[in-house]
């Protein structure tokens, strides 16, 4: 297998992992806050509010990915009466599904977090005079995410390679342009530099991650 053909078919690899980043980033930016909200709004006093927050999270984490993203593309615009008007660009609802879905993951963590810390501190800051908003931003997320940030780094792995899933609502990304150089020229060469572009995407995760881990544990 000449050079040049290696270098011919990593072109529109490259391309289509642009495609694959920008989907992570804006999955990764959206979906970690409104994560957060749903953790909230399931540790709600107000009933509804919590059940709804639950029920939410149940069904992201209970159906796959996959057929999520079949259904916002595919499944709305069938809906009687308002299917025409969410009729959305591939790309885009692929972005929801995304954040939606990952959403409900992120919860689950921040949530595992809060429960990690210990009920005393909470009762310490108001003996030292601590307002609730006090309490929770200067004793409570700091903690909370410094013990939910390798869970977080995990995910955060997943949602990168489950860009994948793309391929199956006809996006072009970097898993497509692999198997279209794989139909067309009856090799598997551009599975494995695939491969290797998804282990770079990685690894570069990885090691941003590790370094946060560094600087919390160290703070």
């Amino acid at each position: 297998m000449s050079l040049e053909y290696i270098v011919s078919i990593t072109k529109p690899m490259l391309e289509g992992a642009q495609m694959t980043i920008l989907l992570f980033l804006i999955a990764i930016v959206l979906s970690i806050p409104l994560g957060f909200l749903l953790t909230l709004l399931a540790k709600s006093n107000v009933r509804p509010l919590a059940w709804l927050a639950h029920t939410y999270i149940y069904v992201m984490r209970g159906t796959p990915l996959l057929l999520q993203l079949l259904f916002i593309c595919f499944g709305l615009p069938l809906l009687p009466g308002i299917g025409e008007y969410l009729v959305m660009d591939r790309f885009v609802a692929a972005c929801l599904g995304f954040v939606l879905n990952y959403a409900a993951y992120f919860a689950e963590i921040f949530r595992g977090g809060l429960l990690s810390i210990d009920r005393g501190q909470y009762e310490a800051a108001q003996v030292l005079g601590f307002s609730k908003w006090q309490t929770t931003v200067k004793i409570i997320l700091p903690q909370m995410f410094r013990v939910a940030l390798p869970a977080v780094s995990n995910e955060s792995i997943t949602l990168v390679k489950d860009t994948a899933l793309l391929y199956a609502v006809a996006v072009p990304e970097l898993l497509h342009f692999a198997q279209t150089a794989v139909n067309r020229d009856f090799t598997i060469v551009p599975f494995f530099i695939a491969g290797i572009i998804y282990l770079l995407m990685t690894l570069l995760l990885t090691l941003f991650f590790k370094w946060l881990e560094r600087r919390f544990k160290f703070e």
